[in-house]
Protein backbone atom coordinates (compact mmCIF):
# COMPACT_ATOMS: atom_id res chain seq x y z
CA UNK A 1 0.00 0.00 0.00
CA UNK A 2 1.16 3.81 -0.70
CA UNK A 3 1.52 6.74 1.98
CA UNK A 4 -1.00 9.10 0.88
CA UNK A 5 -0.85 12.58 2.44
CA UNK A 6 -4.79 14.06 2.81
CA UNK A 7 -5.91 16.98 3.25
CA UNK A 8 -9.78 18.98 3.02
CA UNK A 9 -10.46 22.10 5.03
CA UNK A 10 -8.96 21.71 8.86
CA UNK A 11 -8.26 18.09 8.55
CA UNK A 12 -4.69 17.02 7.77
CA UNK A 13 -3.54 13.26 7.86
CA UNK A 14 -1.34 10.56 6.47
CA UNK A 15 -3.08 7.05 5.44
CA UNK A 16 -1.95 4.00 3.26
CA UNK A 17 -4.34 3.00 0.73
CA UNK A 18 -4.66 1.55 -2.83
CA UNK A 19 -5.53 4.04 -4.41
CA UNK A 20 -5.71 8.38 -3.94
CA UNK A 21 -9.53 7.36 -3.61
CA UNK A 22 -9.62 4.63 -1.14
CA UNK A 23 -7.22 7.49 0.58
CA UNK A 24 -9.46 10.13 0.24
CA UNK A 25 -12.89 7.81 1.53
CA UNK A 26 -10.43 7.42 4.95
CA UNK A 27 -9.89 10.43 5.77
CA UNK A 28 -13.85 10.95 5.14
CA UNK A 29 -14.15 8.29 7.02
CA UNK A 30 -12.37 9.50 9.93
CA UNK A 31 -14.18 13.36 9.86
CA UNK A 32 -17.64 11.53 9.89
CA UNK A 33 -16.74 9.94 13.19
CA UNK A 34 -16.54 13.13 14.68
CA UNK A 35 -20.19 13.29 14.45
CA UNK A 36 -21.67 9.59 13.48
CA UNK A 37 -18.95 7.08 15.65
CA UNK A 38 -19.04 4.16 14.05
CA UNK A 39 -16.73 2.38 16.34
CA UNK A 40 -18.37 3.93 19.95
CA UNK A 41 -16.86 3.80 22.92
CA UNK A 42 -19.42 2.51 24.92
CA UNK A 43 -18.21 2.81 28.44
CA UNK A 44 -17.68 6.84 27.83
CA UNK A 45 -20.36 8.97 29.02
CA UNK A 46 -21.33 11.58 27.07
CA UNK A 47 -19.76 14.33 28.75
CA UNK A 48 -16.43 12.79 28.19
CA UNK A 49 -16.97 12.17 24.38
CA UNK A 50 -17.73 15.77 24.13
CA UNK A 51 -14.48 16.92 26.08
CA UNK A 52 -12.21 14.08 24.20
CA UNK A 53 -13.57 15.78 20.69
CA UNK A 54 -12.82 19.56 22.09
CA UNK A 55 -9.72 18.55 23.22
CA UNK A 56 -8.50 17.04 19.79
CA UNK A 57 -10.47 20.23 18.02
CA UNK A 58 -13.08 19.08 15.45
CA UNK A 59 -12.14 18.45 11.48
CA UNK A 60 -13.78 20.38 9.02
CA UNK A 61 -13.70 19.49 5.17
CA UNK A 62 -13.80 21.82 2.62
CA UNK A 63 -15.23 21.39 -0.75
CA UNK A 64 -12.70 18.88 -2.37
CA UNK A 65 -10.18 16.30 -0.38
CA UNK A 66 -6.75 16.77 -1.99
CA UNK A 67 -4.74 13.45 -2.19
CA UNK A 68 -0.89 13.37 -3.08
CA UNK A 69 1.79 10.93 -2.28
CA UNK A 70 4.34 14.09 -2.25
CA UNK A 71 3.04 15.87 0.66
CA UNK A 72 0.66 18.58 1.55
CA UNK A 73 -0.57 21.85 -0.42
CA UNK A 74 0.44 20.11 -3.55
CA UNK A 75 -0.66 22.06 -7.07
CA UNK A 76 -0.53 18.54 -8.34
CA UNK A 77 -2.49 16.59 -5.66
CA UNK A 78 -5.40 14.31 -6.90
CA UNK A 79 -8.78 16.27 -5.94
CA UNK A 80 -11.78 14.30 -4.74
CA UNK A 81 -15.12 16.13 -4.31
CA UNK A 82 -16.37 15.90 -1.09
CA UNK A 83 -19.59 15.40 -1.46
CA UNK A 84 -19.21 12.31 -3.91
CA UNK A 85 -16.44 11.15 -1.13
CA UNK A 86 -19.06 11.37 1.62
CA UNK A 87 -22.01 9.73 -0.58
CA UNK A 88 -19.38 7.10 -1.58
CA UNK A 89 -18.31 6.63 2.22
CA UNK A 90 -22.16 6.60 3.22
CA UNK A 91 -22.97 3.69 0.94
CA UNK A 92 -20.26 1.69 1.99
CA UNK A 93 -21.36 2.44 5.98
CA UNK A 94 -25.25 1.27 4.53
CA UNK A 95 -23.68 -1.94 3.35
CA UNK A 96 -21.37 -2.57 6.17
CA UNK A 97 -24.74 -1.88 8.33
CA UNK A 98 -26.70 -4.33 6.81
CA UNK A 99 -24.01 -7.10 6.66
CA UNK A 100 -24.22 -6.49 10.54
CA UNK A 101 -27.64 -7.10 10.73
CA UNK A 102 -28.07 -10.07 8.62
CA UNK A 103 -25.34 -11.64 11.01
CA UNK A 104 -26.82 -10.50 14.25
CA UNK A 105 -30.15 -12.28 12.65
CA UNK A 106 -28.73 -15.58 11.50
CA UNK A 107 -27.44 -16.60 15.63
Amino acid sequence: MTKYYVQSGTLRTIVQAQSPRKAALWAVHQAMQQVLPIDDDTHLAPTRKSEDVASRGVAVLSAKVMVSERGYDRTDASTVPTLEAVSEWNQMVSILDRLERMLHHAE
